[in-house]
């Protein structure tokens, strides 16, 4: 290699095929708390390899389906009617990693994926998910839609079918696979679904919709969930039913509704969003009329919770670009990770991401309980879904918009990762509810279901376990009773402008209290995600002086071995809660 090539080289760091699974020392620590041993022995070479190619040809295949998105066909060459997306090659090749492959969408519901003879626990799915966005992230809509529409649909649909998409829709032969959708937004109706116009009629037995859905991802999948307003049902919510509408009816002709655009996004280029007309279109009822919208929540909180993950997936790969550029860059004679500023900005990065990631996997963990019959659990997943989906796509905004700062002027060219990065994380806090949207959601929860009861003694509980130092127990507890009489106040308010504090409120509480139960089962490898509980406590639970230096040299120490990804001290953990 020339000397030129190799300066190059040294002034402008390329992660370009660094495994992010190994590089990731956090993660695969996280695995082995909320996995079993023998799932994450399993595992390991999976996500080993996802990591490798997460670094080279799945980041190589999305940068180019980004740069050339899905292209919607009218007519076939001989002039007939014959609507169809045309996606890029790579990005079919992404397609069949998560779908086929991996078993993203189907290892939720079916035994036997990735050779595990039992059906996987929602931490594995969401572990591979969280590498996979790293390099994809438009593709894991339509696969998060497809495992939550398979969801729902069990829950919801007449046996007979079930029986006829599940098998299509969980298998791993991807010519034969079908995809999943929702169709729910309309142009006088987006969060305010009670404006839904879309109609539902039965006749002869069958029951058709009409209408308008003005922002469709995934238009072209086999199945779509879709809400419509049943004639002569009560106006509003009460008169919504669910129902599903398939791509192609029994005899293989295409069904009555038409795509008549696709959206030019400024995210999630790589996957075709569309608007839908349905000109009298057959489908199935699901469930009840007048239940429709409570039913179909069933499948948006999944979406939300893959969402929130998203996000976290989002932030991690923002944050380990930025550790690998501040390592392999020079500047003033120094590499960029020993320069004091430059640390403080990664540090702030690094909170919110790591944030993310405790409330990825402690929901999936609570998930997990649920589905074996834990009612407690499945409260707390009531509120703790709508939380990530509120704080984590948020911070991933602001994460990810600081890596792209960090590249410096390469970050805002699109040869690199960047520019698709942070476009594609804002889009988090619009799909499935915007951030007000969102926090009111988790208001309802705490007022309907009396989630925050269940998700306070949960929480106490985890302390409770967690063989920490008192001090840091006695501070978390404090600031627990503390967060939960504000989050109190504010749901018995009728004003509901501090509603986006109390949520956040609530996140940032969690997550210490989460992360310290984790420390407490990873002490024999430091004290790391103790001291990321510390950090929660001093600048996002209690009062700051803007005007005081921060840090004295023991925290220094203490948060350079974070960067660093040393193992803490109890001490240096400890150093970090205290101002």
């Amino acid at each position: 290699m020339s000397e030129h090539t190799n300066q190059h080289t040294v002034d402008i760091p390329d992660a370009k095929g660094m495994n992010v699974f190994e590089q990731d020392l956090a993660l695969q620590s996280l695995i082995k708390v909320y996995l079993e041993p023998k799932l994450v022995q399993h595992l390991w070479p999976y996500l080993t390899r996802l990591g490798q190619e997460v670094g080279g040809k799945l980041d190589e295949w999305a940068s180019t389906a980004d740069k050339n998105p899905p292209v919607l066909q009218h007519r076939n060459r001989q002039g007939f009617d014959e609507q169809k997306i045309i996606k890029h090659p790579d990005y079919i090749q992404l397609e069949r990693k998560a779908y086929s492959e991996l078993g993203l969408a189907r290892m939720s519901h079916v035994a036997g994926v990735l050779d595990w003879p039992e059906v996987m626990p929602p931490m594995a799915k969401y572990a591979l998910t969280f590498l996979f966005v790293q390099a994809e992230f438009g593709l894991c809509c339509p696969v998060s839609m497809t495992d939550s529409l398979t969801h729902t649909m069990c829950k919801f649909a007449p046996k007979e079918v079930v029986d006829r998409y599940f098998p299509n829709l969980t298998t791993s032969d991807f010519d034969a696979l079908t995809q999943g959708a929702m169709f729910m937004t309309e142009q006088g109706a987006g969060s305010d679904v009670s404006r839904i116009t879309t109609v539902a009629c039965e006749k002869n037995g069958e029951w058709l919709l009409t209408g308008d859905k003005w922002f469709c991802s995934n238009p072209d999948a086999g199945v779509a969930m879709v809400l419509a307003h049943v004639e002569g049902a009560p106006s509003g919510l009460k008169g919504l039913g669910l129902f599903l509408l398939p791509r192609h009816l029994e005899d293989g002709s295409t069904n009555n509704y038409r795509i008549l655009r696709l959206k030019d996004k400024l995210g999630t280029r790589s996957m075709a969003s569309g608007e839908i007309t349905l000109e009298g279109a057959k489908a199935y009822l699901l469930g009840e009329v007048g239940r429709g919208f409570q039913q179909m929540a069933d499948m948006i909180n999944l979406s939300r919770l893959s969402n929130g993950v998203r996000a976290a997936g989002l932030m991690r790969r923002a944050v380990g670009e930025a550790l690998y550029i501040c390592q392999h860059r020079q500047a003033f004679n120094k590499a960029l990770i020993d320069m004091p500023l430059q640390q403080k900005q990664l540090l702030k990065m690094m909170l919110p991401s790591e944030q993310a990631r405790s409330m990825m996997f402690h929901t999936a963990f609570l998930m997990h309980q649920a589905k074996q019959g834990d009612a407690d659990a499945a409260k707390c997943v009531r509120v703790l879904t709508p939380l990530i989906k509120f704080r984590a796509c948020r911070d991933a905004r602001k994460v990810t918009g600081d890596g792209m700062e960090i590249r410096g002027g390469c970050g805002y060219i699109e040869e690199w990762s960047d520019p698709r990065i942070v476009r594609d994380a804002h889009l988090g806090s619009i799909w499935e509810g915007t951030s007000n949207i969102v926090a009111l959601d988790v208001m309802r929860a705490i007022k309907r279901n009396q989630a925050l009861d269940f998700l306070k003694a949960y929480l106490q509980r985890l302390l409770n376990e967690s063989t920490l130092p008192e001090v840091s127990s006695q501070q978390l507890a404090s600031k627990l009773a503390d967060v939960v009489a504000f989050v109190e106040q504010v749901a018995e308010a009728d004003d509901e402008q501090d509603t986006r504090k109390a949520a956040s409120a609530l996140y940032h509480i969690a997550t210490a209290i989460m992360m310290a139960w984790e420390a407490s089962r990873l002490k024999n490898e430091g004290w790391a995600r103790l001291a990321w509980a510390h950090l929660v406590v001093r600048y996002r639970l209690s009062a700051y002086d803007p005007l005081r230096v921060d840090n004295s040299a023991s925290q220094k120490t203490a948060l350079q071995y974070l960067l660093l990804q040393q193992p803490l001290t109890e001490e240096q953990a400890f150093s970090l809660l205290t101002a």
